[in-house]
């Protein structure tokens, strides 16, 4: 059975994964564009801050806490095989969805102003950019009820063990935005309305691209008003907690942007690229590797949490085994990847160190950031959400402390650190909190995968290192000889990175290589 789920969550992390690479291109070709277009400046500054209004209550009330709480309980339903049942859960649960996503919605843009006083109060000091970011978050608002549309099938989706709509969806929110870049960038004044638009209309793409795979899994499209259905009230009592969890990480996120509206103009676009830079091995393995994990460790709930024990510990070493070394390679190639990606137009030089430098404090978390979203799920898998918000809650108060002692002397640097630095206090609280309730975490089996990975990981730093001094990158004359230079690192680092381990003997890697060839027989 647990080697079954293995081979699930490998699975399922493939096929979110590579949706999500996909996605992540087309997410850096819109970064490239907008840099280009926009730069690190004001405009850049007021459409970050507004666009992160609606992604904030996204994560918190969408694709957050509704998803972690939705799937266990749907799962039972779908256990059951009561289809009738199961239907009116469904249509219960959507139908209250939609009248709280349209309350939400329209108290966020009447309350713009305030909410843009409360998560950049530094921009009050400018009243142009102040006025600016208020207009861009009421156009860029609705984008929560459609997003949030989104995750609510994506829990449904993912519990039939459908995981490719969900993940490839952002796709057409990055084409959406591009393209209204491009054709509308001269119809709007100023410009950046052109941004703001193509978030509205990647929201309505998004949700339109769920329903024919809803459809296939006989969602039913009705409205019923029962909101003291059973089922939702169990939603309810595991939303409630798992909200509280989200609000905190989000709080992390509000508590940064407010700390560097503080700090010199640019600093919240330093950050914000720095972070998208980070979302890309997050998106493509952590989060990949998190969304699978959540039907295959609820499946795994009950009497005997052995199995489960071994699917948590599992996970997580494969996790690691992915996040450090990607780790070492953003830090170590953080300027020539930045000055690739992003140095065009209004984005020169002096932008590309300020962001390599928020992208070096980010990396050092990234590890822990990336066990976070592996481990959490067991504790959703067995209907505790209240330990993850406690622990959340320490973990802020770490951030809060370390921002504001280092943001005076390392800026934005310190900022980015102080993430980093509270997520691991995180990752360790949670793990050996877990450890002890599932009692079969294989610590001698973590400590020697963690120990390869490490040995495995210098290899391939040093040989960054010494390729970089041999061969520096954004010293090459050409931009496609950059780019090939870069490719040649990457691909040399990633090789010797897994002929190491495979040298060591690493479990994790002789897992994937054997399932990968039964697969091709």
């Amino acid at each position: 059975m647990t080697t079954r789920e293995h081979h699930r969550i490998l699975k399922a992390t493939a096929i979110v994964g590579g949706s999500t690479f996909v996605s992540r291109v087309f997410g850096y070709i819109r970064d490239m564009v907008v840099a280009s277009f926009f730069g690190t400046g004001m405009a850049a500054d007021a459409f970050f801050v507004a666009f992160r209004l609606p992604n904030l209550l996204r994560r918190l009330i969408g694709e957050g806490s509704m998803t972690v709480s939705f799937i266990p309980v749907f799962t039972d339903y779908v256990k059951k095989g009561d289809r009738e049942e199961t239907a009116r859960f469904l249509s219960s649960c959507l139908s209250l969805l939609i009248c709280l996503l349209l309350m939400v919605t329209a108290a966020g843009v009447l309350a713009a102003p305030y909410l843009v006083r409360l998560i950049a109060p530094g921009f009050i000091r400018y009243p142009e950019k102040f006025s600016l970011t208020v207009s861009l978050a009421r156009v860029v608002f609705p984008y929560i009820f459609f997003i949030s549309l989104v995750a609510f099938s994506m829990g449904v989706l993912n519990t039939y063990r459908v995981f490719f709509p969900p993940a490839f969806s952002p796709v057409l929110l990055n084409v959406s935005m591009i393209a209204s870049v491009l054709l509308l960038y001269h119809v709007f004044h100023p410009p950046i309305y052109a941004l703001a638009v193509g978030v509205l209309a990647g929201g309505v793409l998004q949700l339109a691209f769920q329903i024919p795979f809803l459809i296939k899994h006989g969602v039913p499209f009705r409205f019923t008003w029962h909101p003291f259905h059973p089922g939702l009230k169990r939603v309810a009592v595991l939303m409630g907690p798992s909200i509280l969890g989200i609000a905190v990480y989000q709080l992390t996120v509000f508590i940064n942007t407010l700390l560097a509206s503080f700090l010199p103009s640019g600093s919240v676009s330093y950050l914000y690229y720095a972070d998208r830079l980070m979302q890309f091995p997050l998106g493509i393995f952590a989060i990949a590797m998190g969304t699978a994990a959540l039907p295959s460790f609820s499946s795994l709930s009950g009497a005997d949490l052995k199995p489960l024990g071994d699917a948590v510990g599992f996970t997580l070493r494969l996790i690691l085994m992915i996040a450090v070394p990607a780790s070492v390679g953003l830090i170590l190639l953080r300027e020539p990847i930045i000055g690739i990606l992003f140095q065009r137009g209004a984005f020169g030089a002096a932008s590309r160190h300020a962001t390599a430098l928020a992208l070096l404090g980010y990396a050092v978390g990234l590890s822990a950031v990336s066990g976070v979203r592996v481990v959490v799920p067991g504790f959703y898998a067995l209907k505790d959400a209240k330990t993850p918000v406690r622990i959340a809650v320490v973990a802020l108060g770490v951030n809060v402390a370390l921002g504001l002692a280092l943001m005076g002397p390392l800026k934005h640097l310190g900022l980015a650190l102080a993430t980093s630095l509270s997520s691991i206090v995180n990752l360790v609280l949670l793990v050996i909190i877990l450890g002890r309730r599932l009692r079969n975490m294989a610590w001698e089996t973590m400590a020697r995968s963690l120990a390869e990975v490490a040995g495995a990981s210098a290899g391939m730093g040093a040989f960054l290192f010494f390729f970089q001094r041999w061969l520096p990158i954004l010293n090459a004359p050409e931009f496609m000889l950059r780019v090939v230079r870069l490719v040649l690192a990457l691909a040399g680092g990633g090789l010797i990175y897994l002929l190491s381990l495979k040298g060591l003997g690493n479990l994790e890697l002789t897992y994937i290589v054997t399932t990968l060839k039964k697969r091709r027989r």
